[in-house]
């Protein structure tokens, strides 16, 4: 007896079992006295009965012929005995027996099945892995579970019990709108599972579709196969599923060793359904993928946050009042933790000093660079504000002896109240831009070097005397690069954007500002952190009364 083994691939058990014995090869003398395996088959006349006009040309006594007595096919009281079993009556043919696969056929039919397979999940791991935003990764997982299981619509919930991700609730569905989520949402908990002491987060709001899943280290699915006949679910889930027209579902649990439990997903099916074993497999094995795909998000939005926190918070919190003078800012983080900063700080005999730069990278590093160099620049500007070209001077001395690896771009003004003047210097940055009543027009600054760039840095300053109504907007070149378009394209964008502003809405810096951003970029202004650009975003306006 052999016993073949059906080997396997990456993982995948087979879909079915190994047979559990292979008969053993004939010998030549066993075909030769075997009825079935014989040059005459079975059922073929050889019993003794009337002979057909061919069978005189297979006898092998010639034509005419007679067998000897109590020979195969001879007339006697052997003759029937010599019928094979499995032969119908004499003279019939006997039922055709359907040929038996061979082994090795049936080991390349499971080679083949594992192969495709391993081929359709290689592909959609593939396409998950090529996400880069969590929102889309957690619609690629919906999508890809729907073509795995053969359903059409699901939602998956995510909010892990700990680490990041834990203070929020991400809930995405596919094929369903926000209306009927609501109603996903009226289902009733049942019972919880065993072991679970408390309504955790994965059964809150749409996790009430999750309520048979087993407890925190089991990723067996639940299905449901025909929820209209299930008279162990609540009413109300036999009602909302009526309503949306779904009739079976099958949930699983995205959960792994390394990251936990972050949530769950269910996919709805139109009709009364259950995923087979093979289908369960295969969704088995790329859930376990996905979970530590969505982990991995979910750490990287977390330290996105923080890091766009601890930028915030080296910003100022709340911007000055200062007699004669409006201020209004917009600030957008980029994604990575951009460099850029912004300040409006009073100083002696009711002067202002206005200041926007940014310095070169992204991440914690820059972060911390630019709390620096913030920091250092008040301080400068308290000692001699009224000199814009001494305060980045100094600032470019010490960016060169403390950061030599880094290099920055700033712009500072000082506002006189006494003279109604603004005396203001540039390092490398985008020229500030006066709008007023009669004219909307960029400040002629000098054409100088980034801090850092130089062995010793140096440019004239120039002043300006605004009309009373007219705003001195300052920007970072993040706004610039986020439009896409070449810088002169992207300047005469921002010009046009700012001629745009309503009259009406020019006496308000809030409204210039918001006004600005809007149409510089209609596609990130709503986003407190804009698109995947990882550019900050600068607006300050000063509206001189």
């Amino acid at each position: 007896m052999t016993t073949p083994h059906l080997p396997k691939v990456a993982g995948i058990n087979p879909p079915l079992s190994a047979p559990s014995h292979t008969p053993p090869p004939a010998s030549a003398e066993d075909e030769a006295a075997s009825p079935t395996d014989s040059a005459g088959s079975p059922g073929t006349g050889e019993c003794a009965g009337p002979a057909g006009p061919g069978d005189s040309a297979r006898s092998p006594h010639g034509p005419g012929g007679a067998s000897p007595a109590g020979s195969p096919g001879g007339a006697g009281p052997s003759s029937s005995a010599s019928c094979p079993a499995t032969a119908g009556p004499c003279g019939a043919p006997a039922p055709a027996r359907s040929p038996r696969p061979a082994p090795h056929a049936v080991v390349q039919d499971h080679l083949a099945g594992w192969i495709c397979d391993l081929t359709a999940l290689q592909e959609l791991t593939e396409r998950l892995a090529r996400t880069d935003t969590l929102d889309s990764a957690l619609r690629e997982l919906l999508r890809a579970g729907a073509a795995l299981v053969g359903a059409r619509r699901g939602l998956v919930t995510l909010q892990p019990a700990h680490g990041p991700g834990r203070d929020r609730r991400t809930t995405v569905g596919l094929g369903l709108g926000q209306a009927d989520l609501g109603h996903l949402e009226t289902i009733p908990h049942g019972p919880l599972p065993a072991g679970t002491t408390g309504p955790p987060a994965a059964y809150d709001a749409c996790g009430r579709l999750f309520d048979d899943l087993p407890p925190a280290g089991s990723r067996a699915g639940a299905a449901h196969p025909d929820i209209a006949a299930d008279e162990n679910l609540h009413p109300r889930h036999r009602e909302v599923a009526a309503r949306l027209g779904y009739g079976a579902s099958y949930a699983v649990p995205l959960e792994s060793e390394a990251a936990g439990r972050l949530g769950a997903a269910v996919w709805l099916y139109d009709e009364p359904a259950e995923p087979t074993g093979r289908q369960r497999h295969l969704a088995g094995l790329y859930r376990d993928y996905a979970t530590e795909h969505l982990a991995r998000h979910l750490a990287l939005a977390e330290a996105r946050e923080t890091a766009a926190t601890l930028h915030e918070e080296l910003l100022p919190s709340r911007l000055p009042r200062i007699a004669g003078v409006r201020l209004a800012v917009r600030h957008r983080t980029g994604p990575r933790g951009g460099g850029d900063w912004y300040d409006a700080l009073p100083l002696p005999e009711g002067a202002l000093g206005l200041t926007v730069g940014g310095v070169t990278g992204s991440g914690p590093g820059a972060v911390a660079a630019t709390g620096r160099l913030r920091a250092s620049l008040r301080a400068y500007a308290v000692m001699e504000g009224e000199d814009p070209v001494a305060v980045l001077s100094d600032l470019e001395l010490l960016l060169r002896l403390t950061e030599p690896a880094r290099s920055a771009t700033a712009v500072f003004a000082y506002w006189d109240p006494a003279e109604r003047k603004v005396v203001l210097a540039g390092a490398g940055h985008c020229p500030p831009l006066i709008i007023g009543e009669h004219r909307v027009a960029y400040v002629e600054t000098s054409l100088s070097a980034p801090l850092g760039m130089l062995a010793c840095w140096e440019a004239p300053s120039i002043e300006i005397e605004p009309a009373p109504g007219e705003t001195l907007l300052f920007y970072s070149d993040g706004l610039l690069h986020r439009t896409g378009d070449t810088m002169d394209r992207a300047f005469a964008r921002l010009h046009a954007a700012a001629a745009s502003v309503p009259r009406a809405a020019r006496h308000d810096p809030d409204a210039v500002v918001e006004h600005i951003l809007r149409t510089v970029l209609p596609d990130d202004s709503e986003s407190p952190t804009g698109t995947d650009s990882p550019e900050d975003v600068v607006l300050l306006a000063a509206r001189f009364d």
